[in-house]
């Protein structure tokens, strides 16, 4: 949905039948690389939500292209993530008016003038009383396996990787995350590139014979080791390395010495990243507080003999033994409306009645648990120590 009939693209706006129109609601946006999602739920002031999936209140859901602003573009990403919030909303029978509150997760929103930036977009498009909330992507991401509570560390490994955390009181930190040139070691991209790079070791003779050589160039339809570099440098997609990861978990399980090591490499960086992250909020406290880490992501996939997200807990335990894993039962942009829910219920409890949202648009606001599941109901906040006490 480009534009509407009459070439404006909220111009449905005017048709919608009062007696069809779904109340108030709220909207959760997951914008990444390849897609961007908006989901329409409605906005239920007393009633808790079910977290099995079947009882999701989903209204509707629009999916569009890229909303990285720093992969298409400032006008690309705003006309995107116009067109798939207008596509919900269509679909849900309901308009701007209805929509009481807004949460972003989207990639490329890393420092506080990219918060703004897109603030200022959504400003333009909710140009009345709309409460706006807008994160990384990965905090959609923390919100799919936490059911929209922001406490807790996600760690994702697809085709890139990060690790995010955040406390109850706003607190936020980050660790990997630097894209391929800069790292994500422990993504499918890297875990692939380090294997094209032993294949190429060993048809030189610095490195040891592997199996990943013969599988690798079968999975690729190539016949040689020298045409993988005419092969890696033909398209700049990173995902098409990246997807050459589960044949390094099949060499790996099948008993290769230099795949194992690679997946071995891969479970240290990532778990070095949740570490890291869990250090800085303290999220672990003393060592014996419990926290949720959320893992999304193909390469955390249980494997028939190489279970990585299983290692990486094992690494995470020795530290933080009372850490647990959650995989997500919803997809990021039904987190991200979970986050906006649960922010404006926490307002409505702790404010006067008013129709007026913050001055800062929800920025670094704390929300409140809905939580059913018995995974969730481990947490438990612990003080925080100041760092070096």
């Amino acid at each position: 949905m480009s534009k509407y009939r009459n070439g404006e693209i909220w111009g449905f706006e005017r048709e919608i039948d009062n007696s069809s129109r779904s109340g108030e609601v709220v909207l959760g946006v997951d914008g990444g690389a390849t897609s961007t999602v908006c989901v329409c739920m409605p906005y239920v002031l007393d009633a808790e939500i079910d977290v099995e999936l079947e009882s999701l209140p989903v209204i509707s859901r629009a999916v569009a292209g890229c909303s990285n602003h720093n992969s298409v573009g400032e006008a690309a990403a705003r006309g995107t993530l116009e067109q798939v919030i207008a596509e919900a909303l269509l679909k849900s029978g309901s308009s701007r008016g209805d929509v009481r509150a807004i949460c972003l997760g989207v990639s490329g929103v890393n420092e506080p003038k990219d918060q703004e930036r897109i603030l200022n977009w959504l400003r333009h498009i909710f140009p009345g009383l709309v409460n706006l909330y807008v994160y990384n992507d990965a905090v959609a991401a923390l919100a799919s396996g936490t059911m929209g509570k922001l406490h807790g560390c996600v760690l994702i490994s697809g085709t890139g990787s990060i690790s995010y955390g955040l406390t109850e009181d706003g607190d936020e930190v980050r660790a990997g995350g630097g894209g391929p040139v800069l790292g994500d070691w422990g993504s499918g991209y890297g875990i692939a590139a380090q294997a094209l790079t032993a294949i190429l070791r060993a048809h030189d003779g610095r490195g040891p014979e592997t199996m990943l050589s013969t599988s690798i160039l079968q999975a690729l339809g190539l016949s040689s080791p020298d045409n993988i570099i005419g092969w890696t440098y033909a398209d700049s997609s990173w995902a098409r390395i990246a997807a050459l990861g589960p044949v390094v978990v099949s060499c790996a399980e099948a008993g290769d010495e230099i795949a194992n090591k690679i997946l071995v490499e891969a479970v240290e960086e990532l778990a070095a990243c949740v570490k890291a992250v869990v250090k800085k909020l303290h999220l672990g406290g003393d060592g014996s507080c419990s926290f949720p880490i959320v893992m999304v992501g193909g390469v955390l996939q249980a494997n028939k003999k190489w279970d990585i997200e299983n290692e990486i807990m094992r690494r995470i335990w020795q530290a933080y033994p009372n850490a647990f894993s959650i995989r997500p039962k919803v997809e990021p942009a039904v987190g991200a409306a979970l986050v906006a829910r649960n922010l404006l219920l926490k307002e409505s409890k702790t404010k006067p009645a008013s129709n007026k949202k913050s001055s800062k648009d929800g920025l670094n606001s704390s929300p409140v648990t809905v939580f059913k599941d018995r995974a969730a109901a481990q947490i438990s906040l612990c003080p925080r120590t100041l760092a070096g006490n």
